[in-house]
């Protein structure tokens, strides 16, 4: 049963050693983030799933212990999602072990370990942009089921075509279909977000809607409230963090 969420946004930039010189720009997110992971520490859950978006190669489980890197962002600096130690070698899938942390659940395995996580088992869930939202919703759903308590860390970012200067240029679509979205997230909708339009979304270049479709099946029947904590675009792609409790 899912009892709480939180939603953070997952560019690479979020981790000051990848931003740099413009890690300030950021501060107010960090902050955001922090506070979200903040509310999932204190509702105690008995299992943490971060999902996140993912290509092809990235898609799939990780289990707890998952390396990650930030190396093709041009930084010397590792990850790992949850304690090293939580599970064996020999009792991890072997194809799953052998692969590194794709970058959204690299981002939040650093958000994790900035904040000193250590209160349940975690589990990674890369997903794919083009998975139909009836089978995010189901997956949603499976993830809700897996233990009593469950704990959802749902990164992703919104539309990526809010100025001339964005990775996809500037589309007039992007400002109302980020604003749903936050309205959404804030207000714990379920059926606002089962209901986003998928090919809207990959037009607009918004990796957080299948992540934010599996929350919505976990979340079903659960009355939760939502808060909405951080709603920028700074880079001219739409970051949002929210609660669900």
């Amino acid at each position: 049963m899912l009892v709480v969420a939180a939603v953070c946004p997952c560019p690479p930039l979020l981790v000051p050693e990848v931003a740099a010189g413009a890690a300030a720009e950021l501060d107010a997110a960090r902050a955001a983030c922090t506070d979200a992971l903040g509310v999932l520490a204190a509702a105690r859950p008995d299992r943490l799933v971060v999902v996140g978006p993912a290509e092809q190669s990235g898609r799939g489980v990780y289990p707890e212990g998952t390396r990650g890197s930030f190396r093709g962002f041009g930084v010397d600096m590792d990850v790992r999602l949850g304690r090293a130690e939580a599970v064996a070698p020999e009792d991890r899938a072997p194809a799953a072990s052998e692969r590194s942390l794709p970058p959204s659940l690299a981002v939040a395995a650093w958000l994790l370990e900035r904040t000193g996580w250590s209160d349940a088992p975690i589990e990674g869930l890369g997903v794919g942009e083009p998975l139909a939202s009836e089978r995010c919703i189901q997956v949603g759903r499976e993830i809700a089921a897996g233990a009593e308590r469950v704990a959802l860390l749902v990164m992703g970012d919104a539309s990526a075509c809010r100025t001339l200067k964005a990775p996809g240029y500037l589309d007039e679509r992007a400002a109302p279909f980020d604003a749903e979205v936050a309205r959404a997230l804030g207000a714990a909708d379920v059926a606002a977000l089962k209901a986003l339009d998928t090919e809207l979304a990959s037009e607009l270049k918004a990796s957080g809607r299948a992540p934010w479709q599996v929350l919505a099946g976990a979340a079903e029947g659960m009355s939760l409230a939502g808060a909405l904590l951080y709603e920028d675009a700074p880079y001219g792609v739409g970051y949002m963090v929210a609660t669900w409790s």
